[in-house]
């Protein structure tokens, strides 16, 4: 059988030409067209190896990167579009405005509709509103890109098999739509701050800005609530990060590697002052909240030497009695790894495998923590693994390079 990596390679050399080609002539935009295709050829290596390479590799990357090309119009150009579709969605016409006056904000409220399970709710209006693509919110679940679409589509025939009117909420709803909205506009600020797309800018500063403003919305509408207070503060203290986050060479730059100087003080005086702002309340802090915190602490100090490792794991302490999930116990593995040493993270994080197998940050992190305990072989195949599922070239860049260091 012909290797898979060795059948992508070839047609690579062989039919990137074409099929750009192709969809420039059809889509009329080579920007996209290219987008496209690197994104059918990343696909190719991603599928290949498990189903086979197709009969016809060229057909089989011409068709995919047509689709992605269709899905990159859409979320770019049809905004209007996407409003119309949730209209018809819903199958009725919106009412008046009502509480809220920007208009992809009150779309959002509206299609994070408690009828629908949270995270079904969340990849609709991800889809339907936050301009998305199947594959980007499939990434951001840690889902195949298949299950997300089947996931969505059954969102859609639920809400018109059940007759889920498409209403405009009202002042008194906002409450109980704000946690479905909230995840909404953290996942859209995340795909901006790190894009999980291959070939695609390491960092889209127009979904983490576009995030960042509806967030200040919806404190302006719930002033009292302390998640949107801590989203709003976690997403200045990372967007602070943001002229850092990526090295002149295109290569990302971890938090312990920044220039802090680089940093934006003013973003985050006012993520500090929200997170202090939180801590006078007295209430139980809630996810964001506490992410907020963490945050606080890696930017309060201006070398990383001085960060308090102790203060950062009982946060993830609280936060794991709140949000149980692999993804948090991976981010506490990693903070552990400098408060215990980095054996007694890699115990717990070696413990996360059946969940996160298929999770880029996973496998990066077992290969600096085997790194640092001078298995150089097995960090080696850990850091090829973390490069196969590598979002954009920045990541690439980083991992690569830091595996080609193993010596």
């Amino acid at each position: 059988m012909v290797d898979a990596r060795q059948a992508v390679t070839r047609a690579h050399r062989e039919e990137w030409a074409r099929v750009v080609a192709a969809l420039t002539r059809r889509f009329g935009d080579l920007d996209i067209a290219e987008e496209a295709a690197a994104e059918a050829f990343a696909t190719a290596v991603e599928r290949w190896p498990d189903d086979g390479v197709p009969p016809n590799p060229g057909a089989w990357l011409t068709t995919t990167a047509s689709r992605r090309a269709i899905d990159r119009i859409r979320r770019e150009n049809r905004r209007d579009d996407k409003q119309r579709e949730a209209q018809l969605c819903y199958d009725s016409p919106p009412e008046p405005l009502g509480a809220i006056d920007d208009e992809r904000l009150r779309l959002i409220f509206t299609c994070c509709h408690p009828a629908l399970a949270m995270p079904t709710r969340v990849a609709l209006t991800l889809r339907m509103v936050g301009g998305l693509t199947v594959a980007e919110i499939a990434r951001a679940f840690l889902v195949q890109e298949t299950a997300m679409g089947q996931r969505i589509t059954r969102a859609k025939a639920k809400i018109k098999a059940a007759r889920i009117p498409y209403r405009v909420p009202s002042a008194a709803d906002l409450p109980g739509r704000v946690s479905g909205v909230l995840a909404v506009l953290f996942l859209v600020f995340n795909e901006g701050y790190l894009t999980t797309g291959p070939d695609t800018d390491p960092v889209r500063q127009d979904l983490t800005a576009e995030a960042i403003r509806l967030t200040r919305l919806v404190r302006d509408l719930l002033p009292g609530d302390g998640e949107v207070a801590g989203l709003l503060a976690l997403m200045l203290l990372t967007e602070a990060r943001r002229a850092a986050r990526v090295s002149a060479g295109g290569e990302l730059v971890t938090l312990a590697e920044q220039d802090r100087g680089a940093w934006d003080a003013a973003l985050i005086a006012e993520g500090h002052r929200l997170v202090r702002e939180r801590l006078a309340a007295g209430t139980a802090p809630g996810r964001y909240q506490i992410l907020a915190a963490i945050n606080a602490v890696h930017t309060c100090v201006r070398d990383v030497r001085d960060t308090d490792w102790s203060q950062v794991v009982a946060l993830y302490d609280q936060l794991v009695r709140l949000d149980p999930s692999p993804v948090v116990a991976l981010n506490r593995a990693i903070a552990v790894a400098e408060l215990d040493g980095p054996e007694v993270a890699l115990a717990a994080v070696d413990r996360l495998e059946p969940d996160l197998a298929g999770y880029r940050a996973y496998h990066a992190t077992r290969a600096d923590l085997l790194r640092r305990l001078g298995r150089s072989q097995e960090s080696r195949a850990a850091y090829d693994s973390a490069i196969v599922l590598a979002g954009n070239t920045a990541e690439t860049a980083y991992l690569t390079r830091r595996r080609d260091q193993l010596g």
